[in-house]
C-alpha cells in the first residue's frame, strides 16, 4: 500500500510539473520565436521604405586622388631605408627625446585619412544637410581659418570647436592651397575658388532659411583681397537662450570667373537681404562649381552683442527662455507642519512679486551715493543674535554668501 500511495504521489507531482511549463510557455512565449520574429526597427525600416534608386547618397565633390601603386610604393621603401639607416633616431627615442614636427604629421594627416574623418565629423554635425537629404562631399582641400586677436594671438576655426562672438568680430584670415588640384582632373587654364560663411541655425523669421555672413567669389591666386566681395562681413550674434549655433566655411572652386550679381548684398545689416539657402545657390551653380574645403565653428550668446544688436542691427536684442509649464501645487494649508513657512509661502505666491520683495530688500541696503554695503570678509563668522529666528538666520546667510534667489536679482 505504501508503495501504491507513493506512485499516486509522484504522478500527480509529475502532471502538475507539466501543466506549469505548459503555462510558463503559453505565457512567455508568443508569436513567433526572437530569432524569427522582426526587431520594432526591422518592422519600422521596412513600412518607411525608401527606393533605392532616389535614397542613395551623391558625392557631388572631387574624387579621392589615385596615384600609382608603384609610385606610393617606392615612397613607403625609400622612407624605411632613410629612417634605418639613421643610428641617431633610435636612440632619441629610447631616450624620449626625439622631437616630432606637428606640422608635418598634420600635412601627412590630410594627405592621407584627414578628408575622410573631416567628412565624418561634419556628418555628425549635420553640416551636409544644407545641400539637401542625399548629397555630401569630401573635404579635399585644407582651409587655414583665424581670426586675428592681436599681433601674437590667433583664434583658429577647425571642425566644431567653439568660440564668442567676440573672438569673430573682424573678418579672419584664409589661407588654402590655390594650386589645388585631384589627379585625373583637367588643371589646364586658371582656377578660381568662391568662399562662403553661412549660419543654418539663427535664422529669425524663417525655418529653413540661413543667414549668410560673409561671401567673397572669384579668389584667385589664393588672395582674398583679389577676389570680389560679394557680401561684405558679419559677425556671428546668436540670440541669447538659443544655445550653440554652426558657422560654416564652404570654398568652392570653378574653372571660370561667375557672376554674383544677384547674390550681392547692399545694405550690410540688412538682415533680411541677408536670408540665403545653400541649397538653392547650389543648384544655381551645380554646373560650374564644386565643394572643396570645409571648416566651421560654433559659438553662443555672450554680453558683448547686447550693444551690437542696438547699435548696429538696430533692433530689439531677441531673448529665448523656456516656457516652464505651472507647477502643480496641493492645496495650501492655514498651517504646514515640518515645512518651512517662508519656502512655503513663496512656493504660492506669484514670482514677480518675490523677485520685488527680494529687490526691495537689497536698495534698502543700498546708499544712494555710496552704492551698497561692502560685503562681510568672512561671512560665516559674523555673529547672528540668539532671537533670530532659524529660518530668518538661513536667509541671511545666504544673502551674504550670494546664494539662492540673490543672484536672480543681481541679473536685473
Amino acid at each position: 500500500m505504501q508503495n501504491m500511495s507513493s506512485l499516486i504521489k509522484l504522478n500527480y507531482q509529475v502532471s502538475t510539473c507539466s501543466q506549469l511549463y505548459k503555462s510558463f510557455v503559453r505565457y512567455y512565449i508568443r508569436g513567433k520565436p526572437p530569432g524569427i520574429a522582426k526587431t520594432l526597427s526591422q518592422r519600422l525600416a521596412m513600412e518607411n521604405r525608401e527606393d533605392p534608386e532616389l535614397s542613395t547618397r551623391i558625392d557631388i565633390g572631387f574624387p579621392a586622388p589615385r596615384p600609382s601603386r608603384s609610385t606610393e610604393l617606392k615612397q613607403r621603401l625609400e622612407h624605411l631605408k632613410k629612417h634605418r639607416n639613421d643610428s641617431n633616431l633610435e636612440k632619441l627615442a629610447r631616450n624620449n627625446t626625439l622631437n616630432i614636427d606637428l606640422d608635418e604629421v598634420k600635412k601627412d594627416w590630410l594627405a592621407t585619412a584627414g578628408p575622410l574623418h573631416i567628412r565624418k565629423i561634419a556628418e555628425r554635425y549635420d553640416i551636409y544637410g544644407l545641400f539637401g537629404k542625399y548629397a555630401y562631399f569630401t573635404p579635399r582641400l585644407a582651409l587655414d581659418i583665424k581670426f586675428k586677436q592681436s599681433d601674437d594671438t590667433y583664434f583658429p576655426v577647425y571642425y566644431g570647436n567653439r568660440l564668442k562672438p567676440s573672438d569673430a568680430v573682424n573678418p579672419p584670415t584664409v589661407n588654402f592651397n590655390h594650386e589645388f588640384n585631384v589627379h585625373g582632373l583637367d588643371s589646364k587654364g586658371k582656377s578660381f575658388f568662391t568662399l562662403v560663411l553661412t549660419n543654418p541655425d539663427g535664422h529669425f523669421t524663417q525655418e529653413n532659411k540661413e543667414y549668410i555672413h560673409w561671401m567673397v567669389g572669384n579668389i584667385r591666386d589664393g588672395d582674398l583681397l583679389k577676389g570680389d566681395t560679394v557680401v561684405p562681413f558679419l559677425q556671428p550674434f546668436p540670440a541669447q537662450g538659443t544655445g550653440y549655433q554652426r558657422y560654416i566655411f564652404i570654398m568652392y572652386k570653378h574653372d571660370k570667373e561667375l557672376n554674383f550679381e544677384e547674390e550681392k548684398v547692399k545694405e550690410s545689416n540688412n538682415l533680411e537681404m541677408r536670408t540665403f539657402s545653400t541649397y538653392d545657390f547650389y543648384r544655381k551653380y551645380q554646373d560650374e562649381m564644386t565643394p572643396a574645403g570645409l571648416s566651421f565653428f560654433q559659438a553662443d550668446w555672450d554680453d558683448s552683442l547686447t550693444d551690437f544688436y542696438h547699435n548696429v542691427l538696430n533692433m530689439k536684442e531677441p531673448v529665448y527662455d523656456y516656457d516652464y509649464p505651472e507647477a502643480i501645487l496641493k492645496k495650501e494649508k492655514a498651517f504646514p507642519l515640518r515645512q518651512p513657512f517662508n519656502l512655503y509661502l513663496d512656493r504660492y505666491n506669484d514670482p514677480k512679486e518675490v523677485n520685488k520683495r527680494f529687490l526691495e530688500e537689497e536698495l534698502a541696503k543700498t546708499h544712494p551715493f555710496d552704492g551698497p554695503e561692502p560685503p562681510f570678509r568672512f561671512p560665516n563668522a559674523q555673529y547672528l543674535a540668539a532671537n533670530i529666528p532659524s529660518w530668518r538666520k538661513t536667509e541671511i546667510r545666504k544673502a551674504r554668501q550670494k546664494l539662492g534667489r540673490i543672484n536672480e536679482i543681481k541679473k536685473i
